[in-house]
């Protein structure tokens, strides 16, 4: 491997979900490693990851990442199947497995997936406990961001 390919592969974002933040109210922070094929990777590095309408599920004791789209490169060789769409175990602790697993069944909470990225040569999915937010809520972030900004506004003209 190349140094520069190398120091590339070291950290960085791969994808991220801007939405999440918006559409949830994010509390437990979550990072496991992902189970890729080798077409995977490469597109990945060629930055063909979107992660935008991703979300965690627990299905037999194991947790899948859902709803992410890894585009195949178009020099994929012919004998591999690349489906990009498909489901990508994730790999994680079972102590971690059994409190999702009852947040999401006692509490009612969804798994959403916010970021990916590089840690060391590996690929890692940030994901949170989250539930979703309802209009009014919305509304009151937007409220409280704007009021913010103001006040921001108006110290700077009274230091003045």
């Amino acid at each position: 491997m190349t140094k520069k390919q190398n120091q590339k592969d070291q950290g960085g974002t791969i994808a991220l979900n801007r939405k999440a933040r918006h559409e949830y109210s994010l509390e437990d922070r979550f990072e496991g490693g992902m189970a890729l094929q080798g077409w995977e990777i490469k597109s990945i590095r060629q930055g063909k990851a979107n992660i935008a309408d991703s979300y965690v599920i627990i299905k037999d004791g194991e947790a899948y990442l859902f709803g992410a789209i890894i585009q195949p490169l178009n020099s994929a060789s012919s004998h591999v199947v690349c489906d990009p769409e498909r489901s990508r175990k994730l790999l994680l602790n079972k102590r971690e497995i059994n409190k999702l697993i009852g947040a999401k069944e006692r509490d009612g909470y969804t798994m959403v997936a916010t970021a990916m990225y590089w840690k060391g040569p590996w690929v890692k999915l940030e994901f949170y406990l989250a539930k979703g937010k309802r209009e009014f809520d919305k509304r009151d972030d937007i409220k409280d961001r704007d009021w913010s900004r103001e006040k921001e506004r108006m110290m700077k003209h009274s230091k003045r």
